[in-house]
Formats: structure tokens, sequence, C-alpha cells
């Protein structure tokens, strides 16, 4: 139905390529998913809104898909690079609860977001706690060759492996200093397969092992999740870049253990296609729950913006770009979404007419558009032009959008602009009293009782409310 072909970067070969599923019957990727220790900013949250519309692209191309995304509940060190404490155990200790409670609460709290940033749920949210036997499985059968037992756990040896870290950029020793540091290692790279609890010690979530109780390491996760769920090789792995330089690089290193793969395709790595998205900034920087001051999707709906606003937003930017958030951006989509949305109620109030042109040509531009490396920021201008088309019908341009809208999950179809009046949470406003006074003041300006009109203007002026007289979006009032 869609033939541009699709074309994706892949951070392995650093090149962009056509892409063949595997299956042609099933597409199948994995995402790695949240560490359930604390809320998710909403840098993490670009993550999922990526790997939503790589999926939504892949329908529209006409492919079945499945699609897992992990739940990280053990064995994310507070060091991505492997050091530290457990971070679901230093959550459970500072809020003295149950590390089960903090992974429910956390977890819940998460898939409230993915719902509204209308981000489509996986075929299968794969919890790591549920995967512990294989783990246990998989490091067995990987130990003889490639690991080696020390005091606190066991480590695997990326010398055993073919082109170790081929997906990282240049090795640099700022990024070798963020490397566990522990004695007995015979690489720097060398990770931990499976920590062994310390003497004395005793941890929330332990399971007994060949090589003591103790807990998974973070990177065995994934391969373990994606290999019961997906099989290898599959079709693409997605995450967030700084994944790129050292969890995927030893994902890929067991996978290629596991499957006997090292040396018979040094060319393996479990899936066949790496994709990261780029960081969300602020102006101090990446995004960091560490300095415990990290913008949630909730701050923004307290802040009165629509959680889909942030979606466009996103959507305004390359995923491979890094995208600057700014209060200023967010808000400016925000008004964007609003005029989207005017124009769609607009057309749906429309009588209809035939259409003296075809919306063949929108579609084809759209089609390229998204197969070019998902190239949202190109894409959005086709909807933008289409809607605005009037030798088109109202009834074909608004078919046409609703199929442009299947992949971009700005929900065109559902939402109004009155639901983007999201209140915020310090408002001591009553939008039903706002309405009924725009309206008041309308009939006094219709009537010429500019008297009125301007006691209520200032009425609403006091409770901090903005009319906007002449607002080509209809909008009336702002805060």
């Amino acid at each position: 139905m869609n033939g541009a072909p699709l074309r994706l970067y892949n951070s392995l070969s650093r090149a962009i390529e056509d892409f063949r599923p595997i299956d042609p019957d099933q597409v199948r990727i994995y995402t790695c998913g949240p560490t359930v220790y604390n809320y998710q900013h909403i840098g993490n949250m670009r993550a999922f809104l990526f790997a939503d519309t790589l999926g939504r692209v892949m329908r529209w191309k006409g492919h079945a898909l499945r699609h897992i995304i992990n739940i990280t509940d053990v064995g994310h060190l507070t060091s991505d690079a492997d050091a530290g404490d457990d971070k679901m155990e230093k959550a459970a200790r500072v809020q003295q609860k149950s590390i089960w409670d903090i992974a429910a609460h956390y977890t819940d709290a998460f898939k409230l977001d993915v719902q509204r940033l209308n981000i489509t749920p996986p075929a299968k949210w794969t919890v790591a706690t549920d995967y512990v036997g294989a783990m246990i499985e998989f490091a067995q059968g990987i130990e003889a060759k490639h690991c080696y037992r020390l005091d606190s756990g066991l480590y695997f040896d990326v010398s055993t492996v073919p082109d170790y870290g081929r997906l990282a950029r240049a090795t640099t020793e700022a990024g070798e200093s963020r490397l566990d540091p522990v004695d007995g290692k015979r690489n720097q790279q060398d990770f931990a397969i499976w920590r062994t609890s310390p003497p004395g010690e005793q941890r929330q979530m332990e399971w007994d092992s060949p090589w003591g109780r103790g807990a998974p390491g973070w990177h065995l996760e994934c391969s373990v999740m994606s290999l019961a769920e997906l099989g290898h090789p599959f079709d693409i792995h997605t995450g967030g870049i700084d994944h790129r330089e050292i969890h995927h690089p030893n994902e890929i290193a067991q996978n290629q253990a596991k499957c006997g793969c090292d040396a018979a395709d040094p060319g393996f790595t479990g899936a066949r296609i790496w994709m990261h998205n780029n960081f969300l900034v602020d102006r101090g920087g990446k995004m960091s729950k560490s300095s415990g001051a990290f913008l949630r999707l909730q701050t923004l709906v307290d802040r009165g913006i629509h959680p889909l606003s942030y979606r466009l937003m996103c959507l305004s930017a390359h995923y491979r770009s890094e995208l600057e958030f700014t209060w200023d951006n967010v808000i400016a989509a925000q008004t964007r979404l609003k005029r989207l949305l005017q124009t769609v109620e607009k057309l749906r109030a429309a009588p209809d007419k035939p259409s003296r042109g075809t919306v063949d040509n929108y579609r084809e531009r759209f089609d390229a558009a998204v197969s070019d490396d998902l190239n949202t920021p190109r894409a959005l201008p086709v909807l933008d032009e289409l809607l605005a088309d009037k030798t088109l019908s109202p009834a074909d341009r608004l078919a046409a959008a609703a199929d442009f809208d299947a992949v971009l999950g700005l929900d065109l179809a559902t939402i109004t602009r009155a639901d983007l009046r999201t209140r915020p949470a310090d408002a001591a406003i009553d939008p039903d009293m706002i309405e009924a006074r725009l309206v008041d003041r309308r009939q006094a300006r219709a009537d010429k009782d500019f008297a009125r009109s301007d006691a209520l203007r200032d009425e609403l002026a006091a409770l901090g409310i903005e009319v906007m007289d002449g607002d080509p979006l209809g909008w009336d009032w702002r805060l």
C-alpha cells in the first residue's frame, strides 16, 4: 500500500540501510524499558515515543508487529557502567518501603505516562524478576568459555568475543572511568553476569545460584528476555543513545556467546539493526534523575501542558537529533496542536462536497518522509498542507489525516481543543465560570455594551486570565 522503501539508521553500521524483515509475517522489536526505582523524566519518555513511532511506521508499511518492552525491577546499578548499588535496593532503603512496592508504584506511574502520551502498549511487558531462572540457565551455558568467577560474582570476559564494543563510539578515558573498578577483573570492560551478595548482607531481592546467593547483572536481563520472547536474531533493538556505549555492547557480547556465533558468524549481534534516539536536553545539560530535580510528564501537566503537546514537540525533531527542552518550545507545540485540532473540527462541521483533486500526492510525500528513517519533521508539514487543501473534500481530507495520524499518534480524531485546556495545578480558577463570563462578554460586545464587556475582562484579569480578543484559534483566554 505504501510503497517507498523503508530505510533506517543502524547504529552498528553507522549507515542508513534498507529494512528487510527476517520473517515477512512479523517484525520483531525489543525496546529497553525503564528501571522502576523512580518516576521517568520526560527525556526517558522520548525513547518510548521514538520506539512507538517506529512501531507505527511498521504498521503503516503493512507489517505485523511483535514489540517487547522490559521492566527492570532488579540488577540495574546506580551507574549504567555496572558500578555502585542496585538502584531498586537503594530506593527501597531511602524510602523505607518494600522493593516490591517500589517497583509496583513506579511501574504503574510509567504505564500511566505511556497511556497519556498515546504510546501503543507492547505485545508484552517483560518483568526482569520473572526471568531470573532463565538468566541463571543462560549464564551457566556461557560460563565455561566466556566467564570467570570472583568473590563478588560471575564476570564476562569481553576478550572471548569478536570485535567487542563495535557498537559504541571511540573509547575514551572518560568512558573507561565509568566502568566498575573490581579487583581481579581480567579486562577493564569486563562486566558482571551475576553479583553475589557480600557476606553478612541480605538484599530484598536475591536468589540462589551456582555462584552464590545474589542477583543478576543488568546487561544479562535484556539478552535473556529478548531471546525468550523474540528469539535470536530479531529485527530491531531500540534504546536511548546512552545505552549505545556500554549496555548494548554488553548485550551483544552475551548474545554472541550464547548463540555460539562468535566464531561462526562474527557479525551476529542478536538484533539485525540497533537504533538509538538522541538526548532531550535542558539548558543545564542532559536530563538526569541523579540530580534529584527532573522534569516529569506530570510537571508539564501541572503547568497546563497537555501530554500530546510534548509528543508533538518530540515529533517536530528527528529522533537522532538532540532536542532542547524549553517551556517556549513545548508551549509552541501546544499552540500548533490547537491549530491542527481547530482545522479538524472545522472540517467535521463543514458540508461535504466533491473533491477537485486527489490525496495521492500527499500520501506519497508522507510515506516518503516516514520511510526515510522516520523523518517526522518532514511528515508534519504534509499533514498541514493536506488539511489546508480546499480542492479536496472535507471527507477526503479527514480520512487521509486519520491515516497519517495512525503514524503520528496525536489522537486528532478523539481529542478536542477543550481537552488541551489543561488546568495548571496551582490555578485557583473554575473553567466553567470562565466560559460563562466569556459568553456574557461576547453578548455584551454584540450588544455594543462596551462598559460591561470591559468590566468582565477586568474581572477575569484579576483572576490571572488573559482574554484573547481576536484570537485566530478561537481560544478566547489563557493564563
